[in-house]
């Protein structure tokens, strides 16, 4: 079953893509990775997100935008699938900066367009707000870009709920993309979920099975591991579904440079927890559901 991205009236599969781990050190080689995205697409992914700094530094801008441009230049399923980028960072050797100035989201936009070989963007997001820049000026350049079309849709990513509040203020935004794994439940106990659900846009959870080491500790946590083994699958499945079924705002984009890890996150669009389970994931993970 499908769920929408907020007003935008676009449907996607509930468990997406996140194209970083493809391009970030260590990465497989471009054909391999195009391999695989071209496999993925066959196994029925139709939500990709990438963004422009996924890649080494700012030398390699748009690495990972290119690799599924070169995927889906000429994959039957290319016309179903919703490609979400983002601008508003760079990578000076290697680290990680805000560049939220409006000319600087401009020409960010501009780059993306020619990596990903397209004429419009569907969704293009804020990859984070810039503290020396005020938010609505970086918003506010999104709906330039959005009214010259450029884009079609806008949506935010590492904020809060009253960034998301500010954002709406300047325009519709469709959607929000923060972390969120059975380890950091911090965008419900913010308020930003809640936020999400009030205001009709989607929630874009990235990292759904943790990254680094949380990664670890999420595939290894033992109410996960005793759930899938219940249910015939892995661990991080089972987050995956877990995340699901706390709202239906909620998207997940887990990241994979593997086929196997791939194949394990797109078991979770059809899998529904029976109820005692979930309910011993919400105590494991200290989410209290709303009294019906």
């Amino acid at each position: 079953m499908k769920r929408t991205v907020g007003s935008s009236g676009l449907q996607v599969a509930p468990v997406g893509w996140g194209g970083m781990p493809l391009s970030l050190p260590p990465r497989p080689t471009e054909s391999d990775a195009v391999a695989l995205i071209r496999t993925g697409l066959d196994l029925g992914v139709d939500f990709i997100d990438t963004a422009d700094v996924y890649c080494r530094d700012d030398g390699d801008i748009g690495h990972n935008e290119r690799l599924f441009a070169r995927a889906l230049h000429d994959h039957p399923a290319r016309t179903n699938v919703l490609v979400a980028t983002k601008g508003g960072l760079c990578r000076p050797g290697g680290r990680w900066l805000a560049a939220g100035r409006p000319e600087a989201l401009r020409a960010a936009c501009e780059r993306s367009l020619r990596a990903l070989g397209v004429e419009q963007i569907t969704l293009y997001q804020l990859h984070a707000p810039d503290p020396d820049v005020p938010f609505a000026d970086s918003v506010g350049e999104l709906f330039r870009l959005r009214e010259e079309g450029k884009i079609v849709h806008v949506g935010l990513s590492n904020v809060s709920a009253e960034e998301l509040g500010a954002g709406l203020s300047v325009g519709p935004i469709v959607s929000v993309q923060n972390q969120m794994h059975p380890l950091d439940l911090s965008a419900v106990h913010d308020g930003v979920l809640a936020a999400c659900e009030r205001t009709g846009v989607a929630f874009i959870a990235y990292s759904p099975v943790g990254g680094g080491a949380e990664r670890r500790e999420v595939l290894g946590h033992p109410a996960l591991v005793a759930a899938g083994a219940n249910l015939g699958v892995g661990a991080g499945t089972v987050a995956l579904a877990w995340l699901l079924s706390l709202s239906p705002c909620i998207l997940t984009i887990p990241g994979s440079s593997r086929l196997d890890t791939l194949r394990a996150s797109l078991a979770a669009r059809g899998l529904v927890l029976p109820p005692v389970l979930r309910a011993q994931l919400d105590d494991t993970f200290g989410h209290s559901r709303p009294a019906a």
